[in-house]
């Protein structure tokens, strides 16, 4: 199956999407068909076997409308700038069109009411004996407007030719009766001078409404323009999106810069950017530290910082500083195209709720001309006037309104999906918009959703003061998470590593390794047991595993160091997030591999209750699959790729933006910043824009409900209430704009709970870190002791061999851990060992010991 898009021309209302679509699926080899009138598109999916794009547009042209195959799709973004601009561009012809209607409008309404309301006129206009230079020139008038808005005629009665009647063949038919009429009593009033008839004269004079078929050309003409200005503003967000990217990227070519269309950027190219500048495609960092705004793509209001080796997104403004960046995906490819395609494709699908409108729209022209008819013959039977007859069907004809019916859900959906991008929250399709807000239980993913998926250190319970040295020096070595962890704990905290020698990893166990000559050893409980080393009793392990932390014991042969808990710590906003699902009735349900006592204590932090453990990534779906089958409607949020089967059973699935490629593409939602407060989010944005759609198909149907039977002249039996054409034109006009209006109003759409990440600081990043020391128990001996003496005369690691080489040449010495950082030196030794003899080791060896 082959998809592709269309740009269609000649639309005015619901009525014509569905002949459009119809024609097109009555193809042989169409599968799906999806036709916008907000973007005048088309979306068709076909067998490349049985169809092709000149059999498609011959289709559309045969309908009466036409077609043809899309040819900017998103090579970059600024391509697609063209599609875009097409609702300003309609938006500027409209408006010459109302300037010139209005001018000659003014002009007719004031000569054909100038009598009634008794304004001056100039003195041929006024007389019996100039009544026909008043009629005359009021139909050149209409005529000069009906010039001007030729277009609703031609497609009108185009319409009508291929016997699928549309809005603007109401237009044409009722100002193009009106005009008729006038021109028939123009004929009848001449004809009553000519052979010098008074009653024809009298009778035909009052008959004329030239000033009704201006004035409904001129108000439709002024609801078009309104509509089409409001209809500039749905594509606000997307535009937006597609002023981001610059026109050029400087890159670097040997040792020259040069400065190149960003069509010709390549992956590879070294990209330079400096302060001030946006970013021509997705990289990776090089050379330099800049502060980057990516608020455009993630709705992320504080600036990152970027360094060497980090990742950067096309579109994003540097703030300060200045990068090299090496290109990794360019053109269609950048995530800034990416989220251009998926707002794109949203906007030209048809959300489910549409079809109730769909399938009125297919018979509400031919309708309401039927029904126009009606009036006409009952107004006809029942003894009122030929020209009372005719004005009321003409105000049948012109207060209906298809517009409100075709534009009510396209309308929301473009603004909705649009407020989303800018938030950072992308919808790949109308139904998956629509399918949001229904959903009442949600599947939390722990690692990466709930948590924050990179695991960091959370307690450090010193016993030796050079805990961390020897900690950082032995698990530096290792690639496992836990060992990056602390790693990146000591570099925060400018620990030096010393060298390790016959490092060696213990599987199951931990590390061990020489430094200074002595074996160290980093691992769990059971390799302390191993080694007989005894950790305090004030270490109580069963708490850490409660709150979900893993316990890494440091020891050297003979003396217990210390303990490092390490955890996948719980990003800030997850349990604000939790609640926030309770408030709006959805059940939260985390879904993980880890232990039933881990899960647990995640749980219990963040509010959750109810907790699928120890789930293997292959029965993940099948979880999704039991909720379903109670009747619930199950969204899945995760960011892995054993998170891709459950993704695509959920009925929603909803992919974190750092996740893998493979969750995102099996997921119906893109959150593009980590965090689970833009899930409320989506829920609360997918409800709003559901609730706008339900108003403005109320307003749509309510509308013609009641405007129709009024201008047919149902109330005038009983009130006297008679609805003249003009005011049906006026009132059509007004409620498409309506219905425009009123989907914009998403664009103030705010979300309850929206937490702004904030990048911390090294200093604030170690404040959650509970650091407290603890007593060392002896080891391996019942005569022994620690001391801590300061050393003088050190200044690099030379010496602190040295030094240390000295102290444990002295009999009865265990144990030295000598610091550079601080200048002293722990010694575990004997209690016969005296002061002096250590003091003297250290002052052969050129330093002194106090």
């Amino acid at each position: 199956m082959k998809k592709e898009r269309y740009d269609v021309t000649g639309m005015t209302c619901a009525s014509c999407v569905r002949h459009v679509e119809d024609a097109v699926k009555k193809q042989p080899g169409t599968k799906n068909v999806v036709v916008n009138l907000l973007t005048n598109s088309m979306v068709v999916e076909y067998d490349e076997q049985k169809l092709n794009p000149a059999l498609i547009e011959k289709a559309v042209d045969q309908a009466g409308y036409g077609a043809s195959l899309h040819q900017d799709e998103i090579k970059t973004p600024a391509a697609n700038k063209k599609t875009v601009s097409l609702a300003q561009q309609s938006y500027q012809q409209t408006k010459k069109r109302l300037f010139l209607s209005l001018i000659i409008a003014v002009f007719l309404l004031y000569l054909a009411m100038g009598k009634m309301l008794h304004l001056p006129l100039p003195l041929f206009f006024t007389g019996q004996k100039n009544l026909l230079i008043w009629a005359l020139t009021q139909m050149l008038l209409a005529l000069i407007l009906i010039v001007i808005n030729k277009n609703y005629f031609i497609s009108g009665f185009k319409s009508l030719f291929h016997l699928a009647p549309n809005m603007d063949a109401l237009v044409a038919i009722g100002a193009g009766t009106a005009f008729l009429y006038s021109l028939f009593s123009l004929y009848r009033l001449a004809f009553g001078f000519g052979h010098q008839q008074a009653s024809l004269i009298s009778q035909y004079g009052g008959n004329l409404y030239f000033d009704s078929t201006g004035m409904i050309l001129t108000l439709i003409t002024l609801g078009k323009t309104l509509e089409a200005k409001a209809k500039g503003q749905t594509t606000t967000a997307l535009d937006k999106l597609l002023d981001l990217a610059p026109k050029t990227a400087r890159i670097l070519k040997g040792n020259q810069e040069i400065t190149v269309p960003l069509a010709e950027l390549k992956q590879g190219d070294l990209m330079l950017v400096k302060t001030g500048e946006s970013l021509p495609a997705d990289g990776i960092v090089m050379s330099g530290t800049a502060s980057l705004d990516e608020s455009s793509l993630t709705g992320e209001s504080l600036p990152l910082t970027k360094h060497q080796g980090d990742s950067v997104f096309s579109a994003t403004i540097v703030k300060s500083g200045y990068l090299t960046v090496k290109a990794t995906r360019v053109g269609q490819e950048t995530t800034l195209s990416q989220i251009i395609k998926l707002v794109d494709d949203a906007n030209s699908s048809k959300a489910p709720i549409a079809s109730l409108a769909d399938k009125i729209s297919a018979i509400f022209v031919p309708a309401v001309i039927g029904l126009a008819l009606l009036t006409f013959i009952v107004w006809l039977i029942l003894g009122a006037s030929f020209s009372f007859a005719l004005s009321s069907a003409i105000s049948v004809l012109v207060i209906s309104c298809p517009c409100a019916l075709g534009l009510a859900t396209p309308t929301a959906i473009m603004v909705g999906t649009g407020k989303g991008a800018s938030l950072g929250i992308l919808f790949k399709s109308a139904e998956s918009l629509q399918k949001t807000h229904e959903v009442q239980s949600i599947i939390l993913d722990k690692t990466g959703t709930i948590t924050k998926g990179q695991p960091q250190v959370t307690d450090v319970l010193v016993s030796s003061p050079d805990l961390l040295t020897f900690a950082f020096s032995l698990e530096k070595l290792s690639e496992h998470p836990l060992a990056k962890a602390l790693t990146a704990f000591a570099q925060k905290q400018k620990v030096t590593p010393k060298p390790v020698t016959e490092f060696n990893q213990l599987t199951g166990l931990g590390l061990s390794g020489k430094i200074n000559g002595r074996l160290y050893f980093s691992g769990n409980q059971k390799l302390m047991q191993q080694q007989q080393i005894t950790i305090p009793a004030e270490i109580d392990i069963d708490q850490f595993s409660q709150a979900g932390k893993t316990p890494l014991f440091f020891a050297s042969e003979q003396s217990f160091l210390g303990v490092i808990c390490v955890a996948d710590v719980i990003k800030e906003d997850s349990p604000k997030a939790i609640s926030q699902f309770k408030s709006l009735g959805i059940e939260p349900i985390m879904l993980t591999g880890d232990n039933q006592k881990t899960a647990q204590a995640i749980a219990q932090k963040v509010g959750i209750t109810n907790v699928m453990a120890d789930v293997l990534p292959q029965d993940k779906a099948n979880m999704v699959k039991k909720l379903q089958a109670q009747g619930k409607k199950v969204a899945m949020v995760g960011d892995g790729i054993n998170d891709a089967p459950a993704l695509a059973q959920a009925d929603v699935g909803i992919a974190i933006g750092a996740g893998t490629d493979v969750a995102i593409d099996s997921s119906d939602l893109v959150l593009m910043h980590s965090r689970l407060s833009d899930v409320t989010t989506a829920l609360e944005l997918s409800r709003a824009t559901i609730k706008n759609i339900k108003e403005n198909l109320f307003w749509a149907f309510f509308y013609n409900v009641i405007g129709i039977p009024v201008a047919a002249g149902l109330l005038y039996p009983t009130l006297g209430l008679k609805l003249s054409p003009m005011l049906g034109a006026l009132a059509m006009s007004f409620s498409s704009v309506f219905v425009v209006f009123n989907a914009l109003r998403l664009r103030f759409f705010k979300p309850s709970l929206r937490t702004a990440s904030v990048e911390k600081t090294m200093d604030s990043a170690d404040a959650d870190v509970i650091i407290k020391n603890i007593k060392s128990p002896t080891i391996k001996g019942d005569n022994l002791m620690k001391k801590t003496f300061a050393v003088e005369g050190m200044s690099c690691d030379n010496c602190v061999k040295h030094v240390t080489n000295a102290l444990l040449s002295v009999d009865g010495v265990k144990d030295a851990v000598v610091s550079l950082q601080d200048n002293k030196a722990q010694v575990e030794m004997e209690e016969s060992v005296s002061k002096d003899a250590l003091q003297k080791a250290v002052a052969d060896a050129g330093y002194t010991l106090k």
